[in-house]
């Protein structure tokens, strides 16, 4: 009885010099901060055109492996939490704007986030952590009535409670999901005034991880996040 055969499918060359270059980042051979060899040497080692030299190049830039600059070699980055999860900040950026039950979705997976990110850090907390946390709530005080400070200012908050954890992966996440949302966000804040509002309210989650208190922490994040998920309107809205 005969086999099923399985049709041979043919790979571009393009995508066989991307998984050669692939392989040479992730085992070593080059590693974070070394150049890429030139266009010609890779052409001549893989007996390929430049055109899937380029090609293959431009897939490992945009998955962030490498960093390409006109009139200079390429270099081979350093893969973090951040380098990774900033890969799909268009993507994000597209599907926020095309998608008012997207913005929903991320507002909602943001508390259930950052609630647990909360209560790690008040638990972990240092002095230090807390002194940390202090000078930006007074960054943020200083800056009312300067929209971008103010929203800068109040990211790190998140950012850096997230770091208190001690896993950049959170920290990274963090970062992104409050990056997405900062569109919908300024304007909203400082037309309805609410400013000083958010100010109390960081000062109560402050005071909750100062005590290292988790359960106050948290439901002080979850009354602030809440509160102010009202405050990111999708334009289609």
């Amino acid at each position: 009885m005969a086999t099923p055969s399985e049709p041979i499918v043919r790979r571009k060359l393009s995508a066989q010099v991307f998984e050669r270059l692939k392989t040479m980042v992730t085992d070593g051979t080059l590693k974070p901060g070394d150049a890429m060899p030139s266009e010609r040497e890779l052409m001549e080692r893989f007996g390929v055109g430049r055109p899937a030299i380029r090609e293959a190049m431009q897939t490992l830039g945009n998955i962030g492996l490498i960093a390409i600059s006109h009139g200079e070699r390429a270099r081979v980055l350093p893969l973090t939490p951040h380098s990774v999860i900033s890969q799909v900040d268009l993507a994000a950026e597209i599907m926020l704007s095309t998608s008012p039950a997207a913005l929903d979705h991320l507002k909602e997976a943001r508390i259930f986030f950052e609630r647990g990110i909360v209560r790690q850090a008040a638990e972990k907390a240092s002095p230090q952590d807390v002194a940390a946390l202090r000078a930006l709530l007074d960054e943020q005080e200083a800056a009312l009535g300067s929209p971008d400070i103010f929203i800068a200012a109040d990211m790190r908050f998140h950012t850096r409670i997230a770091a208190i954890c001690g896993n950049p992966i959170f920290e990274a996440v963090s970062g992104a999901m409050l990056g997405w949302l900062k569109t919908y966000h300024t304007e909203m804040l400082i037309w309805t005034g609410k400013e000083n509002v958010t100010l109390v309210e960081h000062h109560e989650i402050l005071d909750a991880i100062t005590r290292n208190d988790a359960g106050e922490a948290e439901a002080a994040l979850i009354r602030h996040l809440e509160r102010s998920r009202a405050l990111y309107v999708h334009q289609a809205s």
